[in-house]
């Protein structure tokens, strides 16, 4: 009796799960739980004990009240609170709340903090009363600009896994008045632009409102000597790896919290250093500061080969302080690559002396499988000029296809192209004929540039460094070989996308430039860099564009080495790029959608180096960035034959589907 009744348990028990698994019972992470986090400062004043008395409101997502102590409310909020001042003749801040910290360069210092051992008053309706620990001097200035920071971090890692952050800050004078001066030089939307959402500090700290408090001449790190004044910061840590004083092999390093080395010299900018104004966007108050204030600090933090106490670097001229940066340094003279701000930040490729090279593909003739295709164009300045192909450094027609995925292309110099005619167009026949077995659509592009010489330019007259290419961008013109209409390739990837980060994607010495459509007739399916490849590093490494892409962003996430071989035969690694936002979010790069299965590429990757070869394309677009072996191997055991069984699983509806595992929801921490 005792068995059956125990047989019959285990039975019930696991119709019972069986029950659950079939109609999805919520487990802890589905239970529906408010996300994000809100505050909003209401009013800061000054008691009389000289406590700074901070009113603020916590709210999630969708405005309603939030129990920082997560008892009312799902997920305790962690506060952290930020006191400083401008003091009078100053442009930045200066902490009230402090630390001090002791490393092997500067002994002991005085660093910008957080407030300890405030008190709270909690309301219902979310609202907090927050009074300082800290007490402000008896000596400090109540007419000069106060500003409250307040990092609010809600844990709902129990519930959801993951965590959220918001940030506000609130200026005041205590004495009353209008607020004067602020600080207020480069928005957190224009940091946005490449970081998504800023983030630092694991995550705590996501405004430059926030992040100034602290980072200002006050604060050093004691370990290295390095300061952590933004302006310096920033400006070093975008140049990374370009740093006079990284390329003499001094490493640029912060040693932060809990002795953790953030080592900042293998940073590349994705785009021209000089573009100032990518950082220094419209929006800010202060936004043209990098032209009006120069100072030692701020040009030095780029130009750290300068030494300003000798002159070495600096045309012998010795620069005690700022005051007289401005005499020489002009915001702008109108100039190019003179002495002026705007002046010395000339970048080549955008100088004004450069006429330009606009190209048109205005049709293409003679298509049939197995014909050799003649391509109707022309070149132009940016004023309108013709100009002869002849004329070109280098000219090239780029043929290939068919539009479902790329697997033949074909380039040929046009620079010996036929015309004008009455409408100044040339006419170029390709030597190489389509293939025989040619179906469906296909596509030629065009690439060149002129060398022109600056003068000035920015380098001493004559030196081939003011010598500049000047390219146009792409243009392709989509083409019937045997459909009835032109089918253009699929639109994944957004160029202008690519741009916030890049500004302009120029790649090959110029000669691809701003069109994905263009850069993906040659980083096909089949493409390797077998050609540039040397025999002892072998085999060679796809340079499929999904692949490559996904790659090279993903850079010093990689479980293994990703390194292609340019075509001067040089290997190019890419792990050690580090990709500024988070990279579960797809559509940074991608158009709507197109992240999501099934993808809609059509040929395996031809993949030496993986672990199946060729790899089926959603194979190859996941396993890029999933690149472990356990990884790789897990798309080759859900393969059969050609068929991927991927959407099984990760297709849209399914448990596992690219848009819950690459979710990521307003204000999370990443």
């Amino acid at each position: 009796m005792k068995r059956k009744l125990t047989g019959a348990l285990i039975f019930g028990t696991v119709l019972f799960f069986v029950f659950l698994i079939g109609n999805d019972w919520p487990t802890g992470a589905q239970v529906a739980v408010s996300t994000g986090v809100r505050i909003q400062i209401l009013s800061a004043t000054i008691s009389p004990e000289r406590r700074v008395v901070v009113t603020f409101r916590l709210t999630d997502d969708r405005g309603m009240p939030l129990d920082r102590t997560g008892v009312r409310t799902e997920g305790r909020v962690e506060i952290n609170v930020i006191l400083a001042r401008i003091n009078r003749g100053d442009r930045q801040y200066t902490a009230y709340t402090t630390r001090t910290q002791t490393g092997a360069v500067l002994g002991t210092v005085t660093q910008a903090w957080v407030d300890t051992g405030g008190t709270f008053v909690d309301s219902p309706d979310g609202t907090v009363v927050y009074t300082s620990g800290t007490i402000l001097p008896q000596n400090y200035d109540p007419t000069v600009t106060h500003t409250v920071g307040i990092s609010a971090v809600r844990d709902l890692t129990a519930a959801l896994g993951k965590r959220f952050v918001a940030n506000a800050t609130f200026d005041f004078i205590p004495a009353g008045g209008e607020v004067s001066p602020i600080r207020d030089v480069v928005t957190t939307a224009a940091c946005n632009q490449c970081h998504d959402q800023l983030q630092a500090h694991g995550g705590r700290y996501v405004t430059v409102k926030t992040c100034v408090l602290c980072h200002h001449p006050q604060t050093a790190d004691p370990d290295t000597g390095n300061t952590v004044d933004f302006k310096v910061m920033i400006h070093k840590i975008h140049r990374g790896r370009d740093l006079p004083s990284v390329r003499a092999g001094t490493p640029y390093r912060i040693i932060g919290f809990m002795g953790r080395v953030f080592d900042f010299s293998t940073v590349g900018f994705p785009q021209d250093i000089r573009n100032c104004t990518t950082c220094h966007a419209a929006g800010a108050t202060q936004a043209d500061n990098h032209l009006t204030q120069p100072s030692r600090a701020t040009c030095g933090s780029c130009h750290d080969n300068v030494n300003f106490a000798t002159g070495e670097g600096h045309l012998g001229i010795i620069q005690r302080d700022d005051t007289r940066c401005g005499r020489c340094h002009q915001p702008t003279s109108g100039e190019e690559f003179d002495l002026s701000v705007a002046g010395a930040h000339t970048i080549p490729f955008k100088s004004r002396q450069l006429p330009g090279v606009v190209f048109e593909i205005v049709g293409v003739s003679d298509t049939a499988p197995g014909r050799t295709p003649t391509v109707l164009f022309t070149i132009r300045d940016r004023s309108g000029r013709p100009i002869a192909p002849s004329a070109m450094t280098r000219l090239a027609l780029v043929l290939g296809g068919p539009t479902t995925d790329y697997a033949w292309w074909v380039s040929e110099d046009a620079r010996g192209a036929i015309g004008p005619d009455a409408e100044g167009n040339y006419r170029y026949t390709f030597r190489t004929p389509l293939p025989t077995d040619a179906r469906g659509t296909y596509v030629v592009g065009i690439e060149g540039y002129r060398n022109i010489t600056l003068n000035p330019g920015p380098a001493a007259p004559g030196d081939p460094a003011n010598t500049v290419r000047d390219a146009g961008d792409n243009v392709v013109k989509y083409f019937t070989v045997t459909d009835a209409q032109p089918v253009a390739r699929r639109q994944i990837v957004d160029l202008r996308n690519c741009l916030k980060c890049h500004d302009s994607l120029r790649t090959h010495g110029s000669n691809r430039n701003n069109n994905i459509e263009h850069c993906v007739i040659c980083h096909n399916p089949t493409g390797t860099d077998e050609a540039r490849r040397p025999a002892d590093r072998m085999p060679p490494e796809s340079i499929d564009f999904k692949f490559l892409i996904h790659k090279i962003h993903r850079g010093e996430h990689l479980e293994r080495e990703y390194t292609v071989y340019n075509f001067a035969r040089q290997p190019v690694p890419f792990n050690e790029v580090r990709f500024p936002a988070s990279l579960k979010n797809c559509q940074l790069c991608h158009t709507p959608g197109t992240q999501l299965l099934p993808v809609r590429a059509t040929l395996a990757t031809i993949t030496p180096r993986g672990f199946q070869n060729p790899t089926p394309p959603t194979s190859t677009a996941c396993v890029s960035c999933h690149d472990s072996l356990s990884a790789e191997a897990h798309a080759f055991v859900n393969t059969s034959g050609t068929v991927e069984t991927c959407g099984v699983c990760h297709g849209e509806g399914k448990a596992f589907a690219v848009s819950k595992l690459h979710a990521l929801l307003v204000g999370e921490i990443r």
